[in-house]
């Protein structure tokens, strides 16, 4: 199989300097502030995003080092597979974060709800369109009856080598 390489099309900031202590997912980071600086030369990539409320962002998850198959969620505490769950030691460590579009000043977008650690390099930002989506009903798996604990999870050390 061939090698995929990107190249970060900008860096999220956010208030969250380290992993320990970042809200788990969006929906638990409800008012968080940050801003995505995109790259100079992307600008007219940007044309038409201000109409949308929510964006979607697919990043690297720079801090990541290594993987493993089975991992402890932080809303378990009885291993899963990696691929049933968000984890970040993942074999590709890439995250997605649905976040609120708050403005944007020319090459810098205004975001809200942010769960991510500042500096994480963006590969690529997409109108959230929940029309598109499949509408459900869903089935949450493991997670059914664990959610309710979403809102006060953060995150520890647990991925950490």
């Amino acid at each position: 199989m061939e090698t995929v390489t990107y190249r970060p099309i900008g860096v999220i900031h956010s208030p969250f300097r380290e992993a320990e202590n970042v809200p788990i997912q969006p929906a638990a980071a409800a008012g968080v502030e940050g801003r995505i600086e995109i790259r100079p030369e992307l600008i007219d990539g940007l044309k038409d995003l201000e109409g949308f409320s929510h964006l979607v962002l697919i990043y690297h998850l720079h801090l990541s080092r290594g993987y493993s198959l089975l991992v402890e969620p932080f809303l378990d505490d009885e291993p899963r597979g990696v691929f049933a769950t968000r984890a970040p030691r993942r074999p590709n460590p890439i995250g997605l974060s649905v976040v609120r579009l708050v403005a944007i000043d020319s090459t810098t977008l205004r975001i809200r709800d942010v769960d991510i650690v500042d500096g994480t390099p963006l590969l690529d930002v997409k109108p959230h369109i929940p029309e598109v989506d499949p509408q459900g009903p869903y089935s949450l798996g493991w997670l059914a009856g664990k959610i309710g604990k979403l809102a006060a999870a953060r995150s520890d050390d647990r991925f950490e080598d």
